[in-house]
């Protein structure tokens, strides 16, 4: 029998592939009317950023209630702590992740981090005042502002994330000229 690797596949077809799991991830989270902003790698590349991520990075207030939609969102992908060693399974019952800030998980569908709060910006409140509104393939979502996730960006500071901050500095600014018009 021949098992043929994911990473096998052409790059267009990886790129489809984790595209396609993606909009699928936020799409239960949407039909679940889970609380959410898109941040992180996915918000980059949304606002024009060439960066590669691995994984959907998003900030939710972790109420009862969310986390509660959030659970369901994520019945039959199975759900697991993929930063523990034996990747236990997410629990059923919210008032099991009382306590937490942070969920990294590992679904069927990809990675899933839930933050509650994102360096250089705040907890959920704060997050959710600087968004835009984002139509993925009729898979609405509220994604960081541009000027926003720059502020995170280089709050976080590793060599990634500066980098990423300078590019998207970049695109600020050809946006900026854009919307100046050609000068005369």
């Amino acid at each position: 029998m021949t098992v043929r690797s994911h990473w096998c596949e052409p790059p267009a077809r990886r790129v489809s592939d984790t595209m396609a799991s993606t909009l699928d991830l936020l799409k239960r989270l949407n039909d679940h009317r889970v609380e959410y902003v898109l941040v992180g790698g996915v918000a980059c590349v949304l606002h024009g950023s060439q960066a590669v991520t691995q994984d959907v990075d998003i900030c939710a207030p972790f109420t009862p209630e969310n986390l509660s939609r959030l659970i369901a969102a994520l019945a039959g992908t199975r759900p697991r702590f993929r930063m523990s060693r034996d990747l236990r399974p997410l629990p059923g019952q919210p008032e099991k992740l009382e306590g937490f800030k942070n969920l990294y998980l590992v679904t069927d569908l990809g990675q899933l981090d839930i933050l509650s709060e994102i360096t250089g910006v705040g907890g959920h409140p704060e997050v959710a005042r600087h968004t835009i509104r984002v139509d993925l393939e009729s898979i609405q979502c509220r994604v960081l502002d541009l000027e926003t996730l720059i502020a995170a960006k280089k709050a976080l500071d590793s060599p990634k994330d500066r980098q990423v901050a300078i590019e998207l500095e970049a695109i600020r600014q050809r946006l900026a000229g854009r919307e100046k018009g050609p000068e005369e």
